[in-house]
């Protein structure tokens, strides 16, 4: 007796039995594809942050949160840059390194790829691939010793080993009486590293930075600093106070520029798939306007016996609003319920899934993962909750308004 007239009637039509069943299907399917809309939107936008959080992962094992260099990659090492840097209070950690281009070769195998000086000490303080070492050790890049340690699908390609001989081509050249000869040396493969990406496992090669230096001609040069910060999303404004800052003079990058074309796809692609899955939705809300409508024929001998009694127009209408509202609330919490829960233990559930059926829904030898990611993000969740109830809500102004115009003596001519 105390709720509104409108709500109480509303949640009273919902409980009621239907004289015509076909409307109670309806009703029943809307919900249903409501909660599957809901549920899918969920799981897979769950599954696409998880990748993306994957292969954030695996590029920031190989490189820096932040990059500082000049435009023609060649600075006077210093440490004073490692201390400017390192005045930033966001600062963890600082490396210096050389970076150029070479050719590997080994017996008959040849392949290109890019090479990094590093210091092994300073390197371990700003990248993970020391904790990706397949066979050596990052120590192993002794100044002096012509170390080199590659990547996993690289060492494969030129199919080498752990203590093997490899020549190293450069693009520098030395001229001799002879003529102008491509500068070689010999390197002895002290390590292999698997990262998990094909770009660094199949194109990347570590030196010492000495053995760098003397190697493509920099002495007393470096080609730039990489720097941790505490916080990898803040990067980009951690950049911008080091360039108005201490660093003003060099050109200074964030882990994200290097691959901002595949960032900015999957923000596309979540986009898109939100959309498209939201297509579930629409579809339950129209089932929603279906229901409401042949709910209205079927009552209104009902509405009026409400409008002689009194009830105004706009009484009618948020009875039959209440009575879709449900639909969609019950369908969203349902849904909501069911992403989450799968989400969370998507991939016990994907194990239960290939048990089941007996295949693989990650191929590793393509993928480089076993296991379906799933990163829950609370306000994916919060947001394809309210568009949802938007959407539902929405669905049964048009209807509510038919009932609110239904004309009392119209509707009492026959009954």
């Amino acid at each position: 007796m105390f709720k509104p007239l409108s709500l109480y009637i509303g949640l009273r039509y919902t409980r009621a039995k239907r004289r015509n069943h076909f409307i109670s299907f309806i009703s029943l399917t809307s919900m249903l594809g409501i909660t599957l809309g809901v549920a899918a939107m969920i799981i897979v936008l769950s599954v696409m942050n998880g990748f993306e959080k994957e292969m954030r992962t695996r590029i920031l094992d190989m490189i820096a949160h932040l990059n500082v260099t000049n435009y023609d990659g060649r600075i006077k090492e210093s440490p004073e840059i490692l201390k400017l840097a390192m005045k930033n209070r966001h600062v963890l950690a600082a490396a210096s390194y050389i970076q150029a281009e070479g050719m590997l070769i080994h017996g008959n195998n040849v392949n290109g790829v890019v090479i990094r000086g590093v210091l092994p000490k300073q390197e371990v303080t700003v990248s993970k691939v020391g904790k990706h070492m397949d066979a050596g050790k990052l120590s192993d890049l002794a100044g002096g010793k012509f170390n080199i340690v590659l990547g996993y699908d690289l060492a494969n390609i030129l199919g080498v080993n752990v203590g093997d001989k490899l020549t190293m081509v450069t693009p520098s050249v030395n001229v001799t009486p002879a003529g102008v000869l491509p500068r070689l040396k010999r390197f002895t493969v002290s390590g292999i590293f698997h990262i998990g990406m094909y770009q660094y496992d199949s194109a990347m090669a570590l030196i010492n930075l000495h053995d760098a230096q003397k190697l493509f001609r920099m002495p007393d040069m470096i080609s730039g600093v990489q720097l941790k910060v505490d916080d990898l999303f803040a990067a980009p404004q951690i950049a911008q106070q080091l360039r108005l800052g201490p660093l003003k003079e060099y050109w200074i990058r964030d882990w994200s520029s290097y691959h901002a074309n595949w960032f900015h796809a999957v923000k596309i692609e979540k986009r898109m798939i939100f959309l498209l899955l939201l297509l579930i939705v629409a579809v339950a809300a129209f089932n929603i306007v279906s229901t409401l409508i042949m709910m209205v024929t079927d009552k209104e001998s009902d509405i009026a016996i409400l409008r002689t009694l009194g009830a105004s127009p706009a009484t009618i209408m948020r009875i039959f609003m209440v009575q879709g509202s449900v639909i969609g609330v019950i369908g969203t919490l349902l849904g909501g319920i069911v992403g989450v829960v799968v989400a969370l233990n998507l991939a016990h559930v994907v194990h239960v899934f290939e048990m089941t059926f007996g295949f693989k829904v990650i191929d590793p030898s393509v993928y480089y993962i076993s296991d379906l990611p799933s990163d829950l993000h609370w306000r994916d969740v919060w947001g394809i909750c309210l568009v949802t109830l938007a959407i539902s809500l929405l669905a049964t102004i048009y209807p509510a308004r038919r009932a609110s115009k239904t004309q009392p003596a119209e509707a009492l001519r026959y009954e």
